[in-house]
């Protein structure tokens, strides 16, 4: 029997089988799927836009060199590229803050271990909102971007004021874990050490 969760890691066995036969346009159907989620959280460690960039590049290089490093057994094709891109990301981190004080720049240990934990929890709670359903997400939304209360969500969603309570509560249960390494639905490495 078929469930619905079987649906997405059928596509990312078969997307891997692609890319490991050199099919140029599986890596392009990965690349549509995934290039925000990759430069989002790359641009969420480094704060920069050149670097979340290359950092984007070497993510799609890696897996199209190396497919056969995704092991579904480990989870969704998703959770790996995310990781995969917080590692890269965390490693370019650190060396570009390592080599800083030799171009004038302080900076202490301590002051970049910071730095990347802080980055790696917003990584974190951006994947968690980017991986939520979509109802949940859209709530949080309309809530705290959009400044609604649960009233005027539930009316902007069609759905009843416990109804958008729930959401609400869920949404920010879920986004609370962030800052728990190795949490429920972030990518396997999360938040350790890169």
């Amino acid at each position: 029997m078929t469930t619905d969760t079987d649906t997405p890691l059928r596509w990312d066995r078969e997307i891997q089988r692609r890319l490991a036969r050199g099919e140029a346009a599986a890596l392009g159907e990965l690349y549509d799927r995934f290039a925000t989620l990759v430069r989002g959280l790359a641009h969420r460690v480094l704060g920069d836009e050149a670097a979340a960039d290359g950092i984007t590049r070497d993510v799609f290089a890696h897996v199209w060199e190396h497919p056969d490093a995704y092991d579904p057994g480990q989870g969704p094709l998703r959770s790996w590229v995310a990781e995969l891109t917080h590692r890269l990301a965390v490693r370019r981190l650190r060396a570009t803050e390592t080599a800083a004080p030799a171009r004038g720049r302080p900076g202490s240990a301590e002051e970049l271990e910071r730095r990347v934990r802080r980055a790696s929890v917003a990584a974190r709670a951006d994947y968690i909102v980017q991986a939520m359903p979509v109802p949940l997400r859209a709530a949080l939304e309309l809530a705290y971007f959009q400044r609604r209360d649960y009233r005027r969500t539930a009316a902007d969603l069609g759905v009843t004021e416990d109804e958008a309570r729930r959401r609400l509560r869920l949404g920010l249960q879920l986004l609370a874990t962030a800052r728990e390494a190795g949490a429920p639905g972030t990518p396997p490495g999360y938040g350790g050490a890169a």
